[in-house]
Protein backbone atom coordinates (compact mmCIF):
# COMPACT_ATOMS: atom_id res chain seq x y z
CA UNK A 1 0.00 0.00 0.00
CA UNK A 2 3.26 2.51 0.41
CA UNK A 3 2.16 3.62 3.60
CA UNK A 4 4.91 5.09 6.13
CA UNK A 5 4.23 6.33 9.92
CA UNK A 6 7.08 8.88 9.84
CA UNK A 7 5.89 10.23 13.05
CA UNK A 8 3.57 9.13 15.94
CA UNK A 9 2.50 10.59 18.76
CA UNK A 10 -0.49 10.15 21.68
CA UNK A 11 -1.11 13.66 22.69
CA UNK A 12 -2.00 14.83 26.07
CA UNK A 13 -5.84 14.15 25.30
CA UNK A 14 -5.54 10.83 24.33
CA UNK A 15 -5.73 11.77 20.42
CA UNK A 16 -3.14 9.20 18.33
CA UNK A 17 -1.81 11.71 15.89
CA UNK A 18 0.19 10.19 13.02
CA UNK A 19 2.20 11.47 10.17
CA UNK A 20 1.91 9.44 6.84
CA UNK A 21 4.43 9.50 3.83
CA UNK A 22 2.38 7.95 1.07
CA UNK A 23 2.68 6.43 -2.18
CA UNK A 24 -0.95 6.80 -3.59
CA UNK A 25 -3.77 9.02 -1.68
CA UNK A 26 -5.86 6.92 0.38
CA UNK A 27 -9.14 5.11 -1.05
CA UNK A 28 -12.29 6.19 -0.31
CA UNK A 29 -13.59 3.65 2.85
CA UNK A 30 -10.03 3.44 4.45
CA UNK A 31 -9.64 2.57 7.58
CA UNK A 32 -7.89 2.18 10.77
CA UNK A 33 -7.64 -0.99 12.49
CA UNK A 34 -6.49 -1.56 15.92
CA UNK A 35 -6.13 -5.63 17.19
CA UNK A 36 -5.35 -6.94 20.07
CA UNK A 37 -2.11 -9.11 20.66
CA UNK A 38 -3.26 -12.09 21.39
CA UNK A 39 -7.09 -11.86 21.71
CA UNK A 40 -7.82 -10.70 18.07
CA UNK A 41 -10.40 -8.16 19.61
CA UNK A 42 -10.38 -4.94 17.05
CA UNK A 43 -11.33 -1.76 16.70
CA UNK A 44 -11.73 0.20 13.29
CA UNK A 45 -12.01 3.76 13.02
CA UNK A 46 -13.00 5.48 9.18
CA UNK A 47 -10.17 7.51 7.95
CA UNK A 48 -11.33 11.21 6.37
CA UNK A 49 -9.35 10.84 2.89
CA UNK A 50 -9.84 13.34 0.16
CA UNK A 51 -8.65 11.67 -2.38
CA UNK A 52 -6.15 14.50 -3.12
CA UNK A 53 -2.97 13.13 -4.50
CA UNK A 54 0.00 14.19 -1.98
CA UNK A 55 3.00 12.67 -0.84
CA UNK A 56 2.30 12.92 3.17
CA UNK A 57 -1.17 13.02 5.31
CA UNK A 58 -1.44 13.41 8.63
CA UNK A 59 -4.23 11.76 10.74
CA UNK A 60 -5.69 12.07 14.62
CA UNK A 61 -8.26 9.35 16.00
CA UNK A 62 -9.66 10.20 19.47
CA UNK A 63 -8.82 6.94 21.80
CA UNK A 64 -10.69 6.86 24.46
CA UNK A 65 -13.87 6.57 22.86
CA UNK A 66 -12.50 3.21 21.27
CA UNK A 67 -12.49 1.51 24.64
CA UNK A 68 -9.27 0.17 24.36
CA UNK A 69 -7.89 -2.01 27.39
CA UNK A 70 -4.92 -3.05 28.86
CA UNK A 71 -2.31 -4.77 26.55
CA UNK A 72 -0.88 -4.29 22.79
CA UNK A 73 -3.06 -3.41 19.81
CA UNK A 74 -1.86 -3.78 16.22
CA UNK A 75 -2.40 -1.00 13.77
CA UNK A 76 -3.77 -1.92 10.53
CA UNK A 77 -4.62 0.20 6.81
CA UNK A 78 -7.46 -1.80 5.72
CA UNK A 79 -8.48 -0.25 2.01
CA UNK A 80 -9.62 -1.59 -1.33
CA UNK A 81 -10.57 -5.43 0.66
CA UNK A 82 -6.93 -5.12 1.44
CA UNK A 83 -5.48 -5.23 5.03
CA UNK A 84 -1.87 -4.36 5.82
CA UNK A 85 0.60 -4.03 8.90
CA UNK A 86 1.42 -0.17 9.40
CA UNK A 87 4.90 0.40 8.60
CA UNK A 88 6.75 2.58 10.88
CA UNK A 89 10.01 5.13 11.12
CA UNK A 90 8.94 6.53 14.22
CA UNK A 91 10.74 4.59 17.68
CA UNK A 92 7.78 6.41 19.28
CA UNK A 93 9.71 7.38 21.87
CA UNK A 94 10.47 11.01 23.75
CA UNK A 95 10.94 11.30 27.39
CA UNK A 96 10.27 14.77 27.51
CA UNK A 97 6.70 13.88 25.69
CA UNK A 98 6.07 11.22 28.18
CA UNK A 99 6.85 13.47 31.30
CA UNK A 100 4.83 15.94 30.17
CA UNK A 101 1.77 13.36 29.55
CA UNK A 102 2.52 11.71 33.03
CA UNK A 103 1.64 15.17 34.86
CA UNK A 104 -2.42 14.26 34.13
CA UNK A 105 -4.29 12.25 36.46
CA UNK A 106 -5.44 8.98 34.39
CA UNK A 107 -6.62 5.54 34.63
CA UNK A 108 -4.82 4.45 31.50
CA UNK A 109 -1.95 5.12 29.90
CA UNK A 110 -1.33 4.83 25.90
CA UNK A 111 1.75 5.13 23.98
CA UNK A 112 2.70 4.73 20.18
CA UNK A 113 5.73 2.70 19.54
CA UNK A 114 7.50 0.86 16.69
CA UNK A 115 7.78 -2.92 17.42
CA UNK A 116 11.17 -4.48 16.19
CA UNK A 117 10.26 -6.09 13.25
CA UNK A 118 9.13 -2.10 11.63
CA UNK A 119 5.50 -1.59 12.72
CA UNK A 120 3.13 0.87 14.54
CA UNK A 121 1.59 -0.34 18.07
CA UNK A 122 -0.24 0.82 20.85
CA UNK A 123 1.24 -0.01 24.73
CA UNK A 124 -2.12 0.58 27.17
CA UNK A 125 -1.48 0.33 30.92
CA UNK A 126 -3.38 0.75 33.54
CA UNK A 127 -2.01 4.46 35.09
CA UNK A 128 -2.09 4.60 38.70
CA UNK A 129 -0.09 7.39 40.63
CA UNK A 130 3.69 6.01 41.08
CA UNK A 131 7.23 7.92 41.93
CA UNK A 132 8.75 7.25 38.80
CA UNK A 133 12.65 6.88 39.58
CA UNK A 134 15.14 8.58 37.50
CA UNK A 135 18.73 7.79 39.39
CA UNK A 136 19.54 5.97 42.41
CA UNK A 137 23.14 5.72 43.40
CA UNK A 138 25.15 5.53 46.78
CA UNK A 139 26.99 8.07 48.61
CA UNK A 140 28.98 8.50 52.03
CA UNK A 141 26.90 5.68 53.75
CA UNK A 142 23.39 7.05 52.30
CA UNK A 143 20.90 5.44 49.60
CA UNK A 144 19.70 8.41 47.60
CA UNK A 145 17.17 8.72 44.64
CA UNK A 146 15.38 11.03 42.54
CA UNK A 147 12.56 11.11 40.20
CA UNK A 148 9.21 12.40 39.29
CA UNK A 149 5.81 12.51 40.84
CA UNK A 150 3.80 10.55 37.69
CA UNK A 151 -0.17 10.38 36.61
CA UNK A 152 -0.82 12.54 40.43
CA UNK A 153 -2.39 15.50 38.93
CA UNK A 154 0.06 17.84 40.45
CA UNK A 155 1.27 21.14 38.62
CA UNK A 156 5.06 20.95 37.37
CA UNK A 157 6.10 24.29 39.58
CA UNK A 158 8.19 25.19 42.01
CA UNK A 159 5.68 24.69 45.27
CA UNK A 160 7.67 22.46 47.99
CA UNK A 161 5.70 19.85 49.51
CA UNK A 162 5.74 17.56 52.88
CA UNK A 163 6.57 14.21 52.07
CA UNK A 164 8.77 11.11 53.71
CA UNK A 165 10.48 8.32 52.20
CA UNK A 166 8.87 4.98 53.47
CA UNK A 167 10.80 1.59 53.57
CA UNK A 168 8.68 -1.08 54.47
CA UNK A 169 10.27 -4.63 55.18
CA UNK A 170 9.89 -7.51 53.38
CA UNK A 171 10.83 -12.00 53.49
CA UNK A 172 10.14 -13.20 50.17
CA UNK A 173 7.59 -10.87 48.33
CA UNK A 174 5.85 -10.68 51.78
CA UNK A 175 5.91 -6.83 53.24
CA UNK A 176 5.91 -5.91 56.88
CA UNK A 177 4.64 -2.97 57.58
CA UNK A 178 5.77 -3.07 61.09
CA UNK A 179 9.26 -3.41 59.93
CA UNK A 180 9.46 0.49 58.63
CA UNK A 181 12.65 2.42 58.10
CA UNK A 182 11.49 6.30 57.16
CA UNK A 183 13.32 9.88 56.78
CA UNK A 184 12.12 13.11 55.31
CA UNK A 185 12.55 13.37 51.57
CA UNK A 186 12.10 16.72 49.64
CA UNK A 187 9.30 17.56 46.57
CA UNK A 188 9.37 20.60 44.90
CA UNK A 189 6.48 20.60 41.84
CA UNK A 190 6.56 16.84 40.89
CA UNK A 191 10.15 16.45 41.26
CA UNK A 192 11.07 13.97 44.42
CA UNK A 193 14.51 13.63 46.10
CA UNK A 194 15.43 11.43 48.89
CA UNK A 195 18.14 10.01 51.11
CA UNK A 196 18.62 7.93 54.03
CA UNK A 197 21.87 6.39 55.95
CA UNK A 198 22.28 2.46 55.14
CA UNK A 199 23.31 2.09 58.80
CA UNK A 200 19.85 2.37 59.76
CA UNK A 201 18.82 0.21 57.29
CA UNK A 202 21.42 -2.13 58.26
CA UNK A 203 20.10 -1.73 62.18
CA UNK A 204 16.64 -2.47 60.78
CA UNK A 205 17.18 -5.52 59.03
CA UNK A 206 16.54 -8.65 60.60
CA UNK A 207 19.38 -11.15 60.61
CA UNK A 208 21.07 -8.96 58.02
CA UNK A 209 19.19 -10.44 55.42
CA UNK A 210 15.82 -9.23 53.34
CA UNK A 211 14.96 -6.76 50.90
CA UNK A 212 13.11 -3.08 51.54
CA UNK A 213 10.17 -1.81 49.08
CA UNK A 214 10.72 1.78 49.40
CA UNK A 215 7.43 4.31 49.22
CA UNK A 216 7.09 8.07 49.17
CA UNK A 217 4.25 9.64 51.28
CA UNK A 218 3.41 13.00 49.67
CA UNK A 219 1.06 15.93 51.31
CA UNK A 220 -1.86 16.08 49.02
CA UNK A 221 -1.56 12.80 47.20
CA UNK A 222 -4.05 9.83 48.32
CA UNK A 223 -2.13 7.04 49.50
CA UNK A 224 1.65 5.99 49.29
CA UNK A 225 3.43 6.24 45.82
CA UNK A 226 5.77 2.85 45.34
CA UNK A 227 8.68 4.10 44.03
CA UNK A 228 9.03 2.31 40.04
CA UNK A 229 10.87 2.90 36.91
CA UNK A 230 7.29 2.43 34.26
CA UNK A 231 7.49 5.49 31.92
CA UNK A 232 10.61 5.19 29.75
CA UNK A 233 10.51 2.30 27.49
CA UNK A 234 12.64 -0.39 29.00
CA UNK A 235 10.49 -3.31 30.23
CA UNK A 236 12.34 -6.14 32.74
CA UNK A 237 14.50 -3.95 34.37
CA UNK A 238 15.27 -7.02 36.71
CA UNK A 239 17.07 -8.28 34.22
CA UNK A 240 18.26 -5.58 32.51
CA UNK A 241 19.57 -2.76 35.05
CA UNK A 242 21.87 -4.14 37.33
CA UNK A 243 23.50 -1.61 40.06
CA UNK A 244 26.70 -1.83 42.01
CA UNK A 245 26.24 -2.63 45.51
CA UNK A 246 27.76 -1.14 48.36
CA UNK A 247 29.54 -2.89 51.35
CA UNK A 248 27.83 -2.08 55.18
CA UNK A 249 30.00 -3.69 58.10
CA UNK A 250 30.66 -6.48 55.49
CA UNK A 251 27.09 -6.42 54.69
CA UNK A 252 26.24 -5.99 51.00
CA UNK A 253 23.37 -3.52 49.89
CA UNK A 254 21.96 -3.44 47.07
CA UNK A 255 19.84 -1.33 44.77
CA UNK A 256 17.33 -3.87 42.34
CA UNK A 257 13.92 -3.82 40.73
CA UNK A 258 11.06 -6.11 40.67
CA UNK A 259 9.44 -8.13 38.36
CA UNK A 260 7.22 -5.40 37.93
CA UNK A 261 9.75 -2.36 37.77
CA UNK A 262 9.34 -1.32 41.19
CA UNK A 263 12.60 -0.45 43.40
CA UNK A 264 13.62 -2.95 45.96
CA UNK A 265 16.38 -2.26 48.24
CA UNK A 266 18.16 -5.80 48.78
CA UNK A 267 20.17 -6.46 51.98
CA UNK A 268 22.61 -9.61 52.29
CA UNK A 269 23.79 -11.85 50.04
Amino acid sequence: MGVVVTDAEVTLADVLSLRLAIAEPLADGARLVLRRRGAGEERQVALGVSGVRTRDASVAVSLAPLDLGPGRWDAYLDQDGVRARIQSVDPGFSLDRLDAYALGRRTLAYRAYRTRNGFLALKIDPAEPVADVRAVWFREGRFEVTGLLAYTGLDDDDQHRHATLALHHSDRGHSDPAATVRVAATVQGVRFHAALSLCDVLDATPDSQGSWEPYLEVDGVDGALPLGARLDDVEGKRRRVHYPRTLVDGVPIRPSFTTGDELLLEVGA
